[in-house]
């Protein structure tokens, strides 16, 4: 039988999810006896073998009420080099529990491990108090890391869990806001540039996109919004441009902004004076672009803060009711944006 295979392949062909293969490979309750049997004997038939198992540590003393470890957690496609977006977001978690007398233990989900479902050691052996998740990670691994019961928040994202606490920007209304700044300067053909099933923040974006064209009277053109990034989360090296341009884009973030600007720029058209482009976040890469990237600046101090706060009220009263935080962002104002050409 070929290498390789996954839990995800054994619950692919049983019809399952990934936390059910997980539960039943592991002995764990919420599993029914008849369906482990069928699991356990569809994992052997496929030539199933549990990753190499971790050198185990000495079990960590027993955390105080106060004080102790929290787990950060992002997917290693958004563990980016230092001064990424979120970078700064990490840090400013990590900062926020220093201030709160906590220790911050940082693990980045492979690919492999999120599409297999291998837990992360911070949770899996029990190191943490809770967990702060920075970055979607898919469902079905968010479902196998709730199963275990540890405290958690979503920061920059939401999902489906609504029992489980989440810090996200305005994502909706300042992308509403930037469209508008657009179509405020005479902009009429506007395109969106994310890949809109991507992230919940991309979704929420292209929304606020498409209720501006919607009272502005626009119109929406599916062929001017684009892919920027492939299933896996890698980015597209190159876009997809239609034959009939619009005068602007909105891009879903400041790093796809900027190569949308350098593709635009190698295929000889000017920004801002042929089209306009606008990004989000405000991080280092919008001031390193020529020109300087009009954007939403995202208050990550606020989002880092109020995460953490969520988070150890959570863990002093965990029946507390769940709750959804928005942190509003502002526009900033650069060079990539202004009045359409007139032909």
């Amino acid at each position: 039988m070929k290498n390789g295979v996954r839990m995800s392949d054994i619950a692919k062909e049983l019809g399952v999810s990934v936390v059910t293969v997980s539960n039943a490979l592991n002995d764990r309750g919420g599993v029914s006896e008849e369906m482990k049997k069928r699991i356990r004997d569809r994992a052997s038939e496929l030539g199933y073998r549990p990753s190499a198992p971790r050198t185990p540590r000495k079990a960590a003393p027993e955390i105080e009420t106060e004080g102790g470890n929290i787990g950060i957690l992002t997917s290693e496609r958004f563990a980016g080099v230092r001064g990424t977006f979120y970078w700064y977001l990490t840090a400013g978690v990590s900062k926020e529990l220093t201030r709160c007398n906590l220790y911050s233990i940082y693990e980045s989900i492979s690919a492999a491990d999120e599409k297999d479902g291998i837990l992360p050691r911070v949770a899996s052996e029990r190191q943490v108090r809770g967990l702060i998740i920075v970055g979607q990670l898919a469902s079905d691994y968010l479902e196998l890391l709730a199963s275990l019961h540890i405290p958690m928040l979503f920061l920059d994202f939401y999902d489906k869990h609504s029992e489980i606490d989440a810090v996200i920007s305005d994502n909706f209304y300042d992308s509403y806001l930037i469209t508008d700044q657009l179509a405020a300067l005479g902009h009429k053909d506007i395109g969106f540039i994310g890949t809109v099933t991507a992230t919940s923040s991309i979704h929420d974006r292209f929304l606020g996109y498409v209720k501006c064209l919607m009272e502005r009277g626009l119109p929406y053109r599916k062929e001017w919004t684009l892919e920027d990034r492939l299933p896996d989360g890698r980015s597209l090296n190159e876009f997809d441009f239609p034959k009939e341009m619009p005068t602007a884009f909105v891009c879903n973030c400041d790093e796809t902004a900027f190569r949308v600007i350098g593709d635009l720029q190698r295929k000889g058209l000017r920004v801002p004076e042929d089209i306009s482009v606008t990004g989000y976040d405000n991080y280092t890469v919008s001031d390193m672009c020529v020109p300087a990237i009009t954007t939403v600046e995202v208050d990550l101090t606020e989002m880092a803060h109020t995460a953490v706060t969520l988070l150890l009220a959570r863990l002093e009263d965990p029946q507390k009711p769940a709750a959804r935080h928005v942190i509003p962002g502002r526009i900033i104002i650069k060079q990539s944006m202004k009045e359409p050409c007139a032909f």
